[in-house]
């Protein structure tokens, strides 16, 4: 543990994105350098703005019920004994997503402090720690069950890789008092089948593609709820030309890695070739698209159903 996460040691992730890439000419893929792996990472994720009628999701969510559910703990642990909750972890005490097509609360949380203790299971000890920034993001989560005490939210990393377990959607138990809520009335919704994407809102639906690319029957998009981790403009992979890559929390579902590395994520991003069953996963879009998912903030659900 303490060596993944040692500063400066450099480590590339690699997504599923399609059959062209600037590094590799023969493989697809989408790379981007990391730093350092360190619990208070040397860069916090971009927070890109909301759709313009709500451009940043706002601080104080409008209250509802919540049931009472688990009883509160208030134990202080030791976060630096915990293993951390990011895009490069695979922990097997994580449980994966049951519900992948349920509805989430119109909130996102994220850590107050240095970052907030997860757990599999609100009785028993935690298994992980999401950080309240680090360099890939994810640490803005949508909640998709609130008690009066606890919260169960989505998380990026895998349970498993595929070679070896499940590698889909994970999730994870945070304590209220540990985060912060902001409210997030959106959602993407994108059909496989019909080849249609959708940004929801409070105010209604609006379609933003009637065509994408999609991944190929051996490197299939995954299904189900994930949400938006990070999202930046990577100027080295020329196929994106310079428009902004919408990267998920959610990995893929054959692959252990890509061409090499350990990670293999899911990304809406723009290429030419953006319709069919074609990528490594990702969903290619064009670049109007792609422009208004890039307003979408950190966090935002996405739903991919077939």
């Amino acid at each position: 543990m303490a060596e993944r996460r040692a500063a400066g040691r450099s480590r590339a992730v690699w997504i599923a994105a399609g059959a062209v890439a600037v590094v590799a000419a023969t493989v697809g893929g989408v790379l981007f350098a990391t730093q350092g792996r360190a619990p208070a990472p040397v860069a916090s994720p971009t927070e890109t703005a909301a759709p313009p009628a709500s451009p940043t999701p706002s601080q104080a969510p409008t209250p509802s019920p919540t049931p009472s559910g688990f009883a509160a703990n208030t134990v202080a642990y030791d976060l630096a004994a915990l293993q951390l909750v990011d895009v490069f972890e695979v922990n097997a005490a994580l449980p994966v997503d049951d519900d992948p097509y349920g509805e989430t609360e119109p909130l996102v949380a994220q850590p107050l402090g240095a970052g907030a203790p997860v757990f599999a299971d609100p009785e028993g000890d935690p298994v992980a720690y999401l950080p309240r920034e680090q360099r890939y993001g994810g640490t803005i989560v949508p909640v998709v069950e609130r008690q009066e005490n606890w919260m169960r939210v989505l998380l990026v990393g895998r349970q498993s890789t595929p070679s070896q377990g499940d590698p889909a959607q994970v999730t994870g138990w945070l304590r209220a008092a540990d985060v912060e809520l902001s409210a997030n009335p959106y959602r993407v919704e994108v059909s496989l089948s019909e080849r249609t994407v959708d940004i929801v809102g409070a105010d209604g639906s609006e379609r933003i593609a009637t065509d994408f690319a999609s991944g190929a029957a051996a490197t299939p998009t995954p299904l189900g709820r994930s949400y938006v981790m990070l999202t930046e403009v990577v100027e080295s992979l020329g196929y994106t030309r310079g428009h902004p890559l919408i990267y998920l929390s959610v990995q893929s579902p054959t692959l252990d890695g890509f061409d090499g590395q350990s990670v293999a994520v899911t990304a809406f991003h723009y290429h030419d070739a953006h319709s069919g069953a074609i990528s490594n996963g990702c969903l290619r879009m064009d670049a109007d698209a792609i422009a208004r998912l890039a307003e979408l903030p950190a966090g935002t659900p996405v739903y991919v159903r077939a």
